[in-house]
């Protein structure tokens, strides 16, 4: 499942980043998850500390994208 849109990361990788000992930090820097609109944060983050041994994940519900930028002609 693509968990951040922009940056197209999905769960495995936020998880196989997370196992293999990865900050979150880290894995922002790595990937991109949670540095552009950053709608994704809190479900990549949910997932990270559970890949982690953190609990359960818990991702809350995603509220309606930002209206789409106008791209250049």
């Amino acid at each position: 499942m693509i968990v951040c849109i922009c940056h197209r990361v999905s769960d495995r990788i936020i998880r196989d980043a997370a196992q293999q000992g990865a900050s979150f930090e880290e894995l922002q820097a790595m990937h991109g998850v949670a540095t552009r609109c950053g709608r994704c944060e809190s479900c990549a983050r949910a997932l990270w500390s559970s890949s982690r041994g953190g609990g359960p994940m818990t991702c809350p519900p995603m509220q309606a994208h930002h209206p789409p930028f106008a791209m250049p002609c």
